[in-house]
Formats: C-alpha cells, sequence, structure tokens
C-alpha cells in the first residue's frame, strides 16, 4: 500500500471550546500522542456580513465568530509538540504582503524544528481583501506572486524579486526556513493556471471542497504527469478530505469513511484527512476520536 499521512483538522473558529481556545494546546498534545501526523487549522482575517455566499455549502459560523489567526495558533502548537507536523489548510497568503509571511512562516519553522507545511488559496470573499486594502479580482495573481516572493526570500542572501503585483530589490529575510524545502500546497480546482502554480512553486494539491473521489484521482494522475513533464523527480502530494459517514446509530462511521480509501492511494493521494468535529460531534472525547482514527487507518498501512 502507497505510504500516506493522517490529518485532523481542529477547529479554530466558533465558539471557543470547554476550558477556552488554550485547550488546543491540550488537543495538540493529544493528537500527537495519539498517533496523528499532521494538525491542519484554517483562516479567516476578517469575515464579512454575507458570509451565505459561500460558494461550498454552508458557512460554519456567523461573521462575527471567533476566527483564530492560523500562524499563531501553530507557533503555539509547536512550543508544546515535538513530532506533530503544522499545516494550514487554506492559508489565505494573498491578504499578507510577501515579506511578512515569509518572515513569519519560516520563524516558525524553525523554532518547530522544521515541522511547517503552508497550505495556500485565495480565498473567496471581497471583505477581506477590502479590509487590507487589495484587489479582490487580482487575487489569483497575487497568490502566485506572494508564494513566488516567499521562495525567493526564503533562498536566503539580498533578494530580488519583481512580479506583478510585488517588488523587492536588495533584501534579505532571515532567519530561511530549516527545511530545505518548506512544503506548499495550493488548494481549489486543477485548472491551468493552478496546475501551473503547483508545479513550479508548490509541493501538493488541496482539491476543492467537494470534489469526488474519481475527480481527485484524476487530479492526481494529472498532477503526477505535469511533474513528470517539467523534470521534478519528487511525487506531488494530494490530500483526500474525507466526507463524514455516520452508521445507524448515528454515531462517527470510520470503517464506512475509509471504504474507497485504497483505490485513491494507488492513484496518488498521500493524505488523508479527517475533521475533528466529525469524528468527536459533541468535543467530548477527542483523545478517544484521535486514537481511534488511528487504529482505523492502521490496516491500510499494513
Amino acid at each position: 500500500m502507497p505510504d500516506f499521512t493522517v490529518n485532523l483538522a481542529v477547529p479554530t473558529f466558533g465558539a471557543a471550546p470547554d476550558g477556552g481556545w488554550r485547550s488546543l494546546l491540550d488537543l495538540a498534545r493529544t493528537a500527537e500522542e495519539a498517533g496523528i501526523d499532521r494538525l491542519v487549522v484554517t483562516d479567516h482575517v476578517v469575515n464579512g456580513p454575507d458570509v451565505a455566499s459561500y460558494p461550498w455549502g454552508r458557512f460554519p459560523t456567523g461573521p462575527d465568530a471567533d476566527w483564530l489567526e492560523p500562524l499563531t495558533v501553530l507557533t503555539a502548537v509547536a512550543g508544546c509538540t515535538e513530532r506533530i507536523r503544522l499545516s494550514t489548510g487554506i492559508l489565505v497568503a494573498p491578504l499578507r504582503p510577501a515579506a511578512v509571511l515569509a518572515k513569519t512562516v519560516a520563524t516558525l519553522d524553525v523554532l518547530s524544528g522544521g515541522r511547517v507545511d503552508l497550505g495556500v488559496g485565495t480565498g473567496w470573499q471581497r471583505a477581506e481583501f477590502d479590509a487590507v486594502g487589495l484587489d479582490f479580482v487580482a487575487r489569483g495573481q497575487l497568490l502566485t506572486d506572494t508564494i513566488a516572493a516567499c521562495r525567493a526570500l526564503w533562498q536566503g542572501g539580498p533578494t530580488d524579486f519583481e512580479s506583478p503585483t510585488t517588488s523587492l530589490s536588495q533584501v534579505w529575510c532571515a532567519p530561511v526556513p530549516l527545511q530545505e524545502r518548506l512544503p506548499v500546497w495550493f488548494s481549489g480546482a486543477l485548472h491551468h493556471r493552478n496546475l501551473e502554480r503547483i508545479v513550479t512553486l508548490g509541493d501538493g494539491w488541496i482539491p476543492i471542497m467537494g470534489s469526488t473521489p474519481e475527480q481527485i484521482a484524476d487530479g492526481a494522475r494529472t498532477l503526477r504527469a505535469a511533474f513528470r513533464e517539467a523534470g521534478r523527480q519528487e511525487l506531488p502530494g494530494v490530500r483526500l478530505a474525507l466526507a463524514p459517514t455516520r452508521g445507524e446509530d448515528g454515531r462517527p462511521d470510520l470503517a464506512g469513511c475509509l471504504e474507497g480509501v485504497p483505490a485513491l492511494l494507488e492513484a496518488g493521494v498521500t493524505e488523508l484527512h479527517l475533521n475533528l468535529r466529525s469524528l468527536d460531534p459533541q468535543g467530548t472525547d477527542p483523545a478517544g476520536a484521535c486514537a481511534a482514527l488511528v487504529e482505523a487507518v492502521r490496516p491500510l498501512r499494513s
């Protein structure tokens, strides 16, 4: 069976859990002890009033709910864990100036001992771009330029970089990431522009929410072929977000959830991604949910 990792998306938005938001640190330690490979947190800098326009179903909160800043959360998690990898899924990268993002992520990578994966996307809310004075229509170009500039800054030494939206001249941004190549994952549909981003700047693909297993398998094959054509020796990462499945008793059914996974692993999926709230809806037994997930995927690793 192909190698894969197990991701757990942890809630950093909505109502604070019992014990307040600091309980996320206990949760991170619990996930690490259970054997989860990667913690994933998401991002919104601000929310506009019309969250009902969310393109992928029902938005999980109202506009006034808490949304913790993800890189800050992961920095706190880095300080209380040792092994588990730390990821955004996704960070709306264009909202942050490239130099600021490069510095923040490199600092987190150094402090965590080289455990950062950066999942990025364009975002979907015009209100967020308006709030930071950026052109919502140009968000795709902004994403490309922001990550390209980060890549340049992470090389170390004096950096010169020029693109349609970002310009750097003879600047140093130190420290650089501890990892020789910090993994960057791009989210969204695998259209031509996104495919080019992943091949030239990225390391993995986060399929758009609601993608079918067939679409993900087809995309994985397309991406592998594009990497080979570009002369990249490594295989691209592909993240599979597993939809929650429930049994007749209404409880999470992990066996049913994982039923079609072997074929997708063979097709090129490298990460299985589940949301803690789908495993432990009431938030009463995160340790049990983490342990159950690790045990459920064990047969897939053999």
